[in-house]
Formats: structure tokens, sequence, C-alpha cells
């Protein structure tokens, strides 16, 4: 979507360009969302609910038509269209393969995304089997912390209750959970973030 609307000579640009600009600045609310998932699209307690709601993003696309259009050469898609190739043939075989750095880019925005993502489970899932490793995790903290607050009530004293519990080591376990498997990724984008790919594209 980002490549057509940085297409010039489409028509409809300008209404799409606002059909993704508006939901960006304006967003449709909380009730709205999880009607939508829940009860029109059937979501609720499913694996999709984590995965659709953060597919999309009006963002993302404004990246991409910013890329395309101020990094691929309107030549480049002439020549292409000079030589007969189809607008499919020229988005993939041409565009796709020297847009890798847009494309490692949003990538990455996705994996932090999904990565770091517990509300939608907090939201529309109810099977614990079902549980992001975020909302896991988040649960795990949460309840630790609800125990030390009402150790009293428990019948036992809060210093004996911290002493014994082990929140801090708790805290460190989840701290490493969530940055090792973001160590990992980030350096298998980090060789598409370069630059130049288009130059030497068009001779003459």
């Amino acid at each position: 979507m980002g490549y057509v609307l940085s297409q010039s000579n489409y028509k409809l640009k300008g209404l799409l360009t606002w059909v993704v600009f508006i939901p960006m600045v304006f967003n449709g609310g909380l009730v709205s969302s999880y009607y939508i998932n829940s009860n029109l699209l059937g979501l609720k307690d499913t694996v999709w609910a984590l995965i659709l709601p953060l597919a999309v993003s009006s963002f993302n696309v404004i990246i991409c038509k910013t890329f395309f259009k101020s990094t691929i050469p309107d030549g480049l898609i002439e020549s292409a269209e000079i030589d007969g190739a189809s607008q499919f043939r020229i988005f993939f075989s041409i565009i796709l393969p020297i847009s890798l750095p847009v494309l490692a880019t949003i990538g990455l925005f996705l994996c932090f995304a999904y990565w770091n993502d517990w509300f939608q489970s907090m939201l529309y899932i109810n099977n614990q089997n079902l549980f992001s490793l975020q909302a896991l995790l988040n649960n795990l903290m949460s309840n630790v912390d609800a125990l030390a607050k009402n150790a009293s009530s428990m019948g036992v004293s809060y210093s004996m209750l911290v002493a014994t519990m082990p929140k801090e080591t708790a805290r460190m376990a989840v701290a490493i959970l969530i940055v090792l498997p973001v160590a990992f990724a980030y350096p298998f984008f980090q060789k598409y973030f370069i630059s130049g790919l288009t130059v030497g594209a068009i001779k003459g």
C-alpha cells in the first residue's frame, strides 16, 4: 500500500492517503476495537487475536510510502514499463529486492511490538494456554507484588515474606527473558540497514 501511495499518477492516491492518515491521528477507541475483534471477527480466545490487531499500522504504511517516494527513482519504474513489465512484475521483481532496508525496519518494529505486547492477551484471551509470554510474565510480577502487599492479611509478616520470597530473583529472570530474544533479533535485521542500494541502477 505504501508503494501504491507513492505513485504520483495513481488516481485514488489522495483518498487512500486520508484513509491511512485519519486512523493514525483519531483512534476508534478501545470499546469499538474490542467489539469488532471479538464479536464481528470472532477472534476472542484465538491465537489470531494476538496477531491480526497488530499486523497493519498506518505508521508503517507512511514509512513505506516515504521510503518508496524518496528512494526509488521514477526512471527505474519507467524503464521497466518501456520494456513491457506489468505493475506486479515491477513490484515483485524490481521494487521489493531493493527495498530490504524498509522491510527490515518494519520487520524490526513488528518484532518489538509483538514481543513486548501483553495488552492483547489481557483483552481477548481467557484460555491461559494461549497467553503470550509477556502476558504470563506480567501476571507473574503482578502476583508477586500482590502477595508482598497483602502479607499481613495472610498471617505472615512483611519482613518474613520478603526474606523468603524470590521477588528480586523473579524480576531479574523476567528481565533476561525480555532482553535475550531482542538481542538475538537485532543483529539479523541490522545488516539490512544500509543505503545506496539504488546507486547505479539507472544508466545514461
